[in-house]
């Protein structure tokens, strides 16, 4: 087998992996937020199966050899980067004293935080808010559009799947013009991030559907955020989520 033919080879191996994920609702039981719902388990399908031979390893690795400690100073170091990002975002929703407060927390991390590897400023009283411009346009009115598996990048809203351009724009990694140190710098948080969902990972042992796990938990967790934490009730994905679990029959028992 030729070099070339390689990659390819793995992408096939992967897309069959995703062909092994439980099938798709029938079109008239599809949730709202998901008419892509097939093309969509396959690429989650791809995406997990990619993680498990790739960055999984890594992060395990990862954990094994470097101690928490040094870990914590690696993510600071990351969320400080991009703090620039919750800054703007933060201003452009509107939200002033918090982009002050973001500022704050960027001078401080940056400078007394030794670059942002101590995060100097939680101690100080300024906590940080993650923000992007994905929840800034939901802010203006765009709406969430539907759920989208992205190759690599995972659960998004179509209005987020355009948006991630501008959101990779407002990473202070990207302009440093030295491409050999930037992307090394990129797959170590690339890994720590993996790292840190570890312990999300866990909770999805016990569900009977991954996909859908993940599909629900993303929606209401982005509606969380877009929202400031208090988000607008919803029953209607409370009862279809534990309908679809299996949960509502188990509580009646």
């Amino acid at each position: 087998m030729s070099s070339a033919s390689l990659p390819f080879c793995l992408c096939l191996i992967l897309l069959a992996c995703g062909c092994a994920t439980q099938p798709a609702a029938p079109p008239d039981q599809r949730s709202a937020a998901d008419p892509w719902e097939p093309l969509n388990r396959h690429l989650h399908g791809f995406n997990d199966g990619l993680d498990k031979v790739t960055l999984k390893p890594l992060a395990k690795g990862y954990e094994a050899a470097f101690p928490p400690a040094l870990r914590a100073g690696i993510s600071n170091f990351s969320q400080n980067l991009r703090t620039p990002l919750n800054i703007v975002n933060k201003f452009l929703q509107g939200k002033v004293g918090d982009g002050f407060s973001e500022t704050g927390r960027f001078l401080a991390n940056s400078t007394f935080g030794l670059g942002g590897l101590l995060d100097v400023a939680t101690d100080m009283g300024l906590e940080q808010e993650n923000e992007d411009f994905g929840e800034t346009a939901a802010v203006w009115g765009v709406p969430d559009g539907p759920y989208v598996v992205v190759p690599i990048l995972g659960p998004h809203t179509l209005r987020d799947t355009f948006l991630i351009p501008l959101n990779f724009m407002g990473d202070l990694l990207l302009y440093y013009d030295n491409a050999s140190v930037r992307d090394k710098i990129y797959l170590v948080r690339l890994v720590d991030v993996r790292q840190r969902l570890f312990d999300a990972e866990d909770l999805l042992e016990g569900s009977t559907d991954r996909y859908l796990t993940i599909r629900e938990s993303y929606l209401q967790n982005r509606k969380f955020r877009i929202y400031d934490g208090n988000p607008p009730e919803d029953d209607d994905f409370y009862e279809e989520f534990l309908d679809d679990e299996g949960l509502d029959d188990e509580s009646t028992e």
